[in-house]
């Protein structure tokens, strides 16, 4: 891990932390928090990083829909002081469209058993039978491990078609690791007796309500980046890090490009914290990596996707809050309807708002295509759905969301090892979030990571920020029984008494000054 103890006195610390996401932000608060001064380097217009909300005309748009629920006590502790009065709650609801069907999910076995027909379950039981008794030996990919514990039918109903279009692979392709980490501790037994209202003594319960934001997640970080700069820490926006100076084992400096300036600033710091795409940080480094380091950067990949807005002339449309496209003939993967996150991101009553997620690759058809030209897609697609008549939608926009998945190929594992070697031996760097770490992470899981960088710059500690999110439980089963801790004791030693700024004697106008102006 990175050799950050000892290096400097608290009142020599300058933090200079790449990434205005949850864990860049979340590190950035403490650090602030604990009077050590900071700038946080964000390359788009917003703060939020995926976790951004989006606006248009005055509605809002959480980019993937972002839940507010977490096992951590010290993330639920963050939370609540800074936006308790302005969280909703909200009971899940979503369902899985299959064969012009819709299936609750979770999964639950009289309404799958209703919707699929006798013939059907009896083929999905068989099937679960038959590879329980003669498994896969190995377990290399998504297929041969979803396979293992549900049977190769299910497989083929409820993963195949959803995970490909996620992914833009096979799932013959895809890393078993990416299962292990999102799936793990369910299995078909579970499932049943989660739906038959059972449980299982050594499974937890799946989260059926959660905590949003009256104005989508984008509001808990447009918080927190005030609080920072209230404090008299910096927020730069539209800073976009193009080079990372290092003088062998230790950054000293890095530069950013503002957009539409073109503006070229430098910041020095003591400590660097970076939530930027892993690869780029790699491959930005002047003086640069090694070649074989530079290599394996360049094998790691992302998946992206875009979300399409429709504004609906239509007051209530379905009451889920997301639904998950199981269908080849339409490119959508996943449906957002905003109105059931939140009221208030629909300003107009008799309207309604969906996001359309449409997974792609930066620079291909799909990401390429003109903004009118997939608002039109998107409106042909709910018509083909039967989920909306192409008429009632009154107007459109979309949003691209670039690097949004780190993708579990067969290969990553040894090229991300190769990285995160590499990245270690500097004394003076952390890497944070899902893109610092190439791991899918929630957001939950990123703020930890921020929140045990922060504690190593403050205590001069070396806590590895490489272990969230490595339980062996899914991260939806959770009981009041049981409460995970895993870092507990480092989250509660950094984050210690927060105080917000509306009780500290720092002004609002102080915060505004510290809000880089750029472009």
């Amino acid at each position: 891990m990175s050799k950050i103890a000892n290096m400097d006195s608290a009142d020599t610390k300058e933090v200079v932390v790449v990434g205005g996401g949850p864990s860049g932000l979340t590190a950035a608060f403490l650090l602030a928090d604990a009077d050590i001064e900071v700038t946080v380097l964000e390359k788009h217009s917003i703060v939020g990083g995926i976790a951004r909300t989006e606006s248009y005309k005055g509605f809002l748009f959480d980019m993937g829909g972002h839940r507010f629920f977490s096992k951590s006590d010290a993330v639920n502790e963050f939370w609540e002081k800074l936006l308790a009065d302005r969280f909703l709650v909200r009971q899940r609801k979503s369902r899985i469209y299959y064969r012009r069907k819709f299936f609750d999910y979770p999964l639950r076995a009289l309404n799958a058993f209703r919707k699929l027909g006798v013939i059907e379950s009896c083929t999905i039981m068989a099937s679960c039978l038959r590879w329980k008794a003669f498994p896969y030996k190995e377990e290399k990919t998504f297929e041969q491990w979803v396979t293992n514990r549900f049977g190769k039918r299910l497989f083929k109903i409820f993963f195949e078609s959803y995970t490909e279009k996620v992914w833009g692979i096979s799932c013959s392709e895809l890393s078993a690791d990416w299962a292990a980490q999102r799936i793990k501790g369910l299995s078909l037994k579970t499932a049943v007796l989660t739906a038959l209202g059972k449980k299982d003594k050594g499974i937890k319960t799946l989260i059926e309500s959660f905590k949003y934001p009256e104005k989508g997640p984008g509001m808990m970080w447009e918080t927190v980046a005030s609080e920072v700069t209230s404090r008299g820490s910096k927020v730069c926006l539209n800073s976009d890090v193009t080079r990372i100076n290092r003088s062998g084992t230790k950054i000293e400096s890095v530069e950013t490009l503002s957009e539409p300036s073109a503006h070229i600033a430098r910041f020095d710091g003591s400590h660097f914290i970076s939530s930027m795409p892993l690869p780029d940080l790699v491959l930005r480094l002047d003086p640069p990596a090694p070649e074989s380091v530079r290599q394996a950067a360049q094998k790691l990949r992302y998946r992206d996707f875009l979300t399409v807005c429709l504004i609906i002339d239509v007051a209530e449309l379905f009451d889920d809050n997301w639904i998950y496209i199981h269908d080849a003939n339409v490119k959508v993967g996943r449906i957002q309807n905003y109105k059931n996150w939140s009221s208030e991101m629909v300003p107009e009553k008799g309207k309604s708002s969906l996001g359309l997620e449409y997974f792609c690759n930066e620079g291909d058809a799909i990401w390429n295509m003109e903004d009118d030209e997939l608002v039109e897609l998107a409106k042909q697609e709910m018509k083909e759905l039967g989920l909306l008549q192409v008429d009632d939608v009154i107007d459109g926009c979309v949003f691209r969301v670039e690097k949004s998945y780190p993708v579990y190929d067969a290969t990553y594992r040894e090229h991300l090892q190769v990285l995160r070697e590499f990245v270690e031996g500097f004394e003076n760097l952390q890497t944070i979030g899902r893109n610092g770490l190439h791991r899918y992470n929630n957001q939950d899981h990123a703020m930890l990571t921020g929140i045990i960088a922060a504690g190593n710059v403050i205590n001069d500690t070396n806590n590895d920020v490489w272990s969230v999110n490595e339980d062996k439980r899914y991260h939806e089963e959770i009981s009041s029984e049981e409460r995970a801790s895993e870092f507990s004791s480092i989250a509660n030693a950094t984050t210690g008494k927060v105080r917000l700024s509306q009780s500290d004697e720092k002004s609002s106008s102080q915060a505004e000054d510290n809000a880089c102006k750029v472009g």
